[in-house]
This record gives structure tokens, C-alpha cells and sequence, in this order.
């Protein structure tokens, strides 16, 4: 009587579960669908991005930059589907405790893997749960990456893996005593332990069998019933959602989501964005509301799992700004759940204006379906302003989600619609978005200002004449130089600007330059999100190029490098980029340039974020410095991959920071525990905003007065050249 009333009661329980779980399936991907289509290149080709997605999600490469919790997530990752053996197995057992599964209930194989993965879960889940305690924002409050995390449903999984691995060793225990264990000792050395101090007879082990059974059938189908009612359970329904964000995420070759910015799509996700025949009523410019984003943005909302990693990362966050990726994401989740249901039943606020609906309890549905996404506490807004600009599109987020978020996409595309429809954004952006209109710079300056660099270098003590295009480069030119608009206009960065020219002289490569005719590329206006003098700049600078005959280009700033590589192809103009510190790299490889003089200091890089985690480019400008002289290096704490922002990159720099720690400055705090005599980059923004942090620093006696910031091809003309070559030394001024 005891084994059929535990079979009827979990055989109920798992046909209620169970569609109470497709059901909740249903309700997602509906709520998914509200999204506006995607662009067709995230559909295929399907075996392309099932091997992606396989690779991805069983190498568990982002989850193992954290070694152990890595590892301990990838055993638990792969009991939930080999454990469905023991589950199933449990569904028989309640009817009769000796019940085993056909064919493979005696495979010492079989036995070996389940308690392998079993025990190792049991030990990874334990670990995991110990982490989350000791890291609880009570415990450690803003440096919790578990801050805005559901707290209870993460212990409440936790607690059901754990029920669910000791229950299955118990079960094995009893067989173990009562002698009807298929199992080797050497197979499952923890089943046998078990069973040797539980009872074996029959009369106990049998219902003990069923009754642990029942328990591991209630606490799995609980499981399922609890994530049907809570479709914001991300810690839960990631193990379901994930794999699927990941086969539609954006590069199927399994790329990182970061590099070139989301294009804007029209209504249909078919094609670009045509500004000269888009109509905003119809045509998403950017996202004012929620079914504004993609369904793969919705997807990507349904699919968090709260672990906050890139809330751990995040430049802003580590300074003290209310910007959370993780809180962004989980805020327009909820968001998005409470208003999806409404749009399903194509209820708006027109529909409620004819005939009022008071069926919803409790619930001011207009106010809801007209929530704004950025706003105020006092407006009512999903993302508040000052989350939204603080981003630097550094990347850390994306480079660090487990599952494949692409938050930068999403913070985009809220910017652009408060940017172009609404025109609500910093003031201080209204100057740089004016310059880049009138001037084609971010610093207003007149295009004869571009080429005052040439004349510098042509009248110093080594001259180097350098060619300026005409109208058609010169058959034997190698490569276009892009100086970009620091690089020509910036004091501090035209050092590199000719540090870069006069080692290309000594190489011997063949180069030319735009001059007056090089426009700003237009990445701080599509990162501001103003998609429209973006594209103007970039068309522009794409017809100049094209014109020009341009098929090779070496660009010393990684924003103009990113730009022209990744995003300039949408627009027609395709060519083979590179960095200035690839080139130079390649040329010492090759003996064109021999570093000669020793530099004898101490000297940390640091890792440009659209240069390394946008682009991948992190060893040559390591490989330089390798090759130089003297050359001490001692990497920050957190650099290459997980490296910190200088806060310049999404438009900042042109923005001031009025909230927290200046980002540069964490940055040089970094910087000034290895004990540096000079700090280097690659990035004539990172030079900037590192080098003004040194001169606070500095005013401050924090700092050594003789410490500067400079490029790695500064480094390298030093040794090239002789030590007092130029002005690659001098220290950067404010």
C-alpha cells in the first residue's frame, strides 16, 4: 500500500509539474517573441553555431577564468542532465524499491559516472554554496558580486542539488546493505561507504528505498513547479535558456560579442537603418520601451543567472556609480514580465483609453504599459540616467557573461533613443556632438590643425618628411596611416602620432597620411548612441578612402582601429587594419627595427580596452617592450582580458564624472603598486586620462615626479634612436 500511494502521489506531482513547465515554456518564449526581429546572420548556419555552442558551453571557457568555482560549476552543470538516469530511476523505485532501468542498471560503466559526477557535484555545490555565504553582500556589502542577486532562490537550488545528490547516495547505500547493488567497490567507493553503516534488511532497506525516493521525485518536481512560477528565476531557468542565448549570439564562429557596435536595423530586422527614409513611429531608433529591443534582447534578459561577474568587473561599478550590467539586465527582465503579458493580449494604453479594463487587480496598467525604460525615480523609470551614462562600453561585462549577454547592445540602443528622439543626455556631449558635426573632431578644431604634426616632425633634429594623399595613394605606399583626431590633435598623443611615423621612416615602410582630409571616425558619437552623425562621418571617411584606393591602414588609436576594421564594412568600406603596435612588433620580429639603447625601468602596461578585450590584441605591445633594452615589466593585478577601463571609451571622455572615484584615477592607483618608473599603452585616450590622473597624483606627492605615460613605439624609438631621441621621453604634461 505504502509503494502505490508514493507512485500515485509523485506520478500526479511529475504530470502537474510538468505542464505547469511547458506551460511556463510557452509563456517565455512568447514573451521573448514581443522582441522586434533580429537580423538574419543570428539564425545560421545551424551547424556552425550548434558546435559553437557546444564548444562553448562544455569547454565552460568564460566560467574557468575563475579556476575552481569554473570547475566546481562544471560538474554541477553536467549532473543535471546525466542525473535524469537517477531521477527516472526513482519514479520506478517508489512502485518497488528493486526496480532498475532496462539494459544499463548492471554497466559498471554506467554506475562509475553517476557517482563520479554525483560525488564531484556534491562537493562543487557545497563549495559554491560556502562561496555565496562568505561573499553575501551582508558579509561584504557593494563588493559582492551576489548585490541585487535573488538571494533566496540561488540557496533554494542549491538546497534542491544538494537534497537531490545526498538522496541518491543514500538510495545506493541501502542497496549496498541489502545486497542488491550491482556496483564494484572500485566503481563507487562513496556508495559502498554509505552502505556500510546503514541496515540491510529488508524489511527496513525497501521502504527506506521508496520513501527516499518519493522525497528526490517531490524536492525534482518541486523544482520544476517552483521555476514555472517564477519565469525571473534566472539562477533556475539558465540551465534551459542558456544554451539557446548562446547558439543566437551575435558572431556564430564564437567570436566575442564586443569589437563593432550593434547596427540599427529597421523595423523588420532586415536591413540597415536608412535615416533618409526611416520613419521613428515605425522604425525602432534605438529603445524607448521594452518590445523596442530584439527578441535576442529579451532572450538575453530571460536568460541572466544574477552570478555577477560583470558587476564584479565593471569600471563604474568598482568606482562607486549606481551602474550594475547585472541590475541593468535584471531591472529590464522584470520589467519586461510584467508588461509582456498585456502587450500578448494586445492591451495599450490606446485600447484602455476606449474601454477602460479594471480586471487587473492591483495593477495600474497604463502607468506600466507607459513606463518610460530611462528615467527618474521621480518619472518612474526602468534604468535611471545615471546608470546609463556611466558606461564606458569597455567590454568587461560582455568579455566576463557566462552565458552570452550582450549588455553593451542593450545600453546602446536606450542611448540612441534618448540621444535622437528624445534629446536627453549630458550636457557637456552637446559640444562634442557640435564639433563633430561642424569641425569633424571632438575638439572643434580646424582640419589645417591635422597636419601641424608633419611640419613638427619635418623641422626637428632627425627629420622625416611624410606624404599626404593628394587624391590617389602612390602605387608603392604600404600602408595608410590613420592618425586619428588625438593623434594630430592632441598635444600629448601627437608624440606618439610621430613616434610611430619615424619608426615607419626607419623601417623603411612606405606610408602616407589624409591630412585634412581624415574625418573623425565617428566612434564617440555612435557610442554617445548618435547613430546619425556617426554614419555621416563614417560614409564620408569611406568615400575618402575608397577614393583614395586604400586597402591597407595602421591606426595608432584602438577606438579608430575598432571602428575601421569592425564597423566601416557595414558601411561599404572594407579594408585590412591593423595596429600600430602589431605593425611595429611584426617589423622588430623581422629585424626592420633594432631596438639598441636600454631603458632601465620599471614599467606596467596597460591593456586598452578596445584595443585587447574588444579586439583580442594583447601581446604585441608586450612583445615591444620584451624586445627593448633594460625593460622591466610588472603587470597590474587585473590586466589583459580582465583589465580596468581609463574611463575615456562609450563617449566619457568628453562626459564628467560627478559621481564616485574617477575611474583613471582607480586605474593609476592600480598602476602605482607595482612601483613604476614609467606606465605604457597603446591608446592615446588611455594616454590622456592616465597621464592627467600621474599629474593629480603628482600635486599630491603620490607619485613620482619623474613618472610619465607613454606608448610602447615611444619606448621603442627610445631604444631605436638613443634615449634622447625626439620627444618620445618627455614626461606627459597636463
Amino acid at each position: 500500500m505504502l509503494y502505490l500511494t508514493l507512485g500515485i502521489i509523485t506520478s500526479v506531482l511529475a504530470v502537474v509539474a510538468f505542464t505547469m513547465f511547458g506551460l511556463a515554456i510557452r509563456q517565455i518564449v512568447r514573451t521573448v517573441n514581443v522582441g522586434r526581429p533580429v537580423e538574419a546572420e543570428r539564425k545560421g548556419p545551424f551547424g556552425q553555431r550548434l558546435t559553437m555552442a557546444v564548444v562553448e558551453i562544455v569547454g565552460h571557457g568564460r566560467m574557468l577564468k575563475r579556476p575552481w568555482v569554473g570547475v566546481a560549476h562544471w560538474f554541477v552543470m553536467v549532473s543535471f542532465p546525466l542525473l535524469v538516469f537517477t531521477v527516472i530511476e526513482a519514479q520506478g523505485e517508489v512502485f518497488d524499491p528493486h526496480f532498475h532501468l532496462p539494459f544499463i542498471h548492471d554497466w559498471t560503466v554506467y554506475g562509475l559516472a553517476i557517482e563520479f559526477i554525483a560525488g564531484t557535484s556534491l562537493v562543487g555545490i557545497l563549495g559554491l554554496t560556502a562561496y555565496r555565504l562568505l561573499n553575501s553582500p551582508a558579509r561584504k556589502g557593494r563588493a559582492s558580486r551576489f548585490m541585487y542577486s535573488k538571494a533566496w532562490t540561488a540557496y533554494y537550488v542549491e538546497a534542491y542539488i544538494i537534497g537531490l545528490l545526498f538522496a541518491i547516495f543514500a538510495i545506493r547505500g541501502f542497496k549496498v546493505a541489502s545486497d542488491t547493488f550491482p556496483f564494484p567497490v572500485w566503481a563507487t567507493p562513496i556508495s559502498h561507504a554509505v552502505g556500510a553503516v546503514l541496515p540491510g534488511e529488508a524489511a527496513v532497506a525497501d521502504p527506506a528505498i521508496a520513501l527516499i525516493a518519493a522525497f528526490k521525485l517531490v524536492i525534482s518536481y518541486a523544482f520544476f513547479i517552483v521555476l514555472a512560477r517564477q519565469l525571473t528565476m534566472g539562477v533556475g531557468w539558465h540551465r534551459f535558456l542558456a544554451p539557446v542565448n548562446i547558439y543566437f549570439k551575435r558572431n556564430a564562429d564564437g567570436a566575442p560579442t564586443l569589437g563593432a557596435a550593434k547596427q540599427m536595423m529597421d523595423k523588420d530586422g532586415s536591413a540597415p537603418l536608412d535615416f533618409e527614409e526611416a520613419d521613428p513611429d515605425e522604425d525602432p531608433f534605438g529603445a524607448g520601451k521594452i518590445e523596442d529591443f530584439t527578441w535576442k534582447g529579451l532572450l538575453d534578459f530571460s536568460t541572466c543567472t544574477e552570478c555577477g561577474r560583470c558587476q564584479s568587473q565593471c569600471p563604474a561599478w568598482n568606482t562607486g556609480k549606481p551602474l550594475s550590467p547585472k541590475k541593468v539586465i535584471l531591472d529590464l527582465q522584470r520589467h519586461a514580465y510584467e508588461k509582456a503579458p498585456y502587450l500578448l493580449q494586445g492591451i495599450n494604453a490606446e485600447t484602455l483609453a476606449e474601454k477602460p479594463d479594471d480586471s487587473h487587480a492591483g495593477v495600474d496598467v497604463l502607468a506600466l504599459l507607459e513606463k518610460p525604460l530611462v528615467g527618474t525615480e521621480e518619472e518612474g523609470g526602468v534604468i535611471h540616467p545615471d546608470e546609463l551614462w556611466a558606461c564606458t562600453n569597455c567590454g568587461a561585462c560582455v568579455e566576463q557573461c557566462p552565458v552570452d549577454i550582450e549588455h553593451i547592445d542593450h545600453i546602446l540602443d536606450m542611448r540612441r533613443y534618448q540621444v535622437m528622439v528624445e534629446s536627453n543626455f549630458p550636457s557637456e556631449a552637446n559640444t562634442l556632438l557640435k564639433n563633430l558635426e561642424n569641425k569633424a573632431n571632438p575638439w572643434g578644431m580646424s582640419e589645417d590643425k591635422r597636419m601641424d604634426w608633419i611640419e613638427e616632425l619635418a623641422s626637428q633634429e632627425n627629420p622625416v618628411e611624410v606624404q599626404v594623399v593628394d587624391d590617389k595613394l602612390d602605387a608603392d605606399t604600404e600602408y595608410l596611416f590613420w592618425v586619428g583626431c588625438a593623434g594630430a590633435l592632441e598635444d600629448r598623443a601627437k608624440k606618439t602620432t610621430k613616434a610611430i611615423a619615424e619608426l615607419l621612416d626607419i623601417a623603411g615602410v612606405k606610408f602616407a597620411v589624409l591630412g585634412g582630409m581624415e574625418a573623425c571616425t565617428g566612434d564617440p558619437a555612435r557610442r554617445l548612441g548618435m547613430e546619425y552623425v556617426f554614419q555621416m562621418l563614417a560614409q564620408q571617411n569611406v568615400e575618402t578612402l575608397n577614393e583614395a584606393g586604400v586597402t591597407k591602414i595602421v591606426a595608432s588609436c584602438p577606438h579608430c582601429f575598432n571602428t575601421l576594421a569592425n564597423e566601416y564594412p557595414q558601411l561599404g568600406g572594407t579594408y585590412e587594419v591593423v595596429h600600430h603596435s602589431q605593425l611595429l612588433a611584426k617589423l622588430v620580429d623581422e629585424g626592420r627595427l633594432t631596438p639598441v639603447e636600454s631603458i632601465d625601468e620599471n614599467i606596467t602596461y596597460h591593456d586598452p580596452c578596445f584595443l585587447g578585450r574588444h579586439n583580442k590584441v594583447y601581446t604585441p605591445p608586450r612583445d615591444i617592450m620584451a624586445k627593448v633594452p633594460g625593460i622591466k615589466t610588472q603587470e597590474m593585478h587585473r590586466h589583459k582580458e580582465r583589465g580596468f577601463c581609463c574611463g575615456a571609451g562609450g563617449a566619457r571622455m568628453w562626459m564628467e564624472e560627478r559621481i564616485g572615484k574617477r575611474i583613471n584615477t582607480e586605474r593609476v592607483d592600480e598602476a602605482l603598486t607595482t612601483n613604476p618608473d614609467t606606465v605604457s599603452t597603446a591608446c592615446p585616450f588611455c594616454q590622456v586620462m592616465l597621464g592627467d590622473a600621474i599629474n593629480e597624483k603628482k600635486s599630491q606627492g603620490e607619485a613620482k615626479e619623474t613618472l610619465e605615460v607613454v606608448d610602447v613605439s615611444q619606448l621603442l624609438l627610445r631604444s631605436v634612436r638613443g634615449a634622447g631621441a625626439g620627444e618620445a621621453a618627455e614626461p606627459a604634461q597636463a
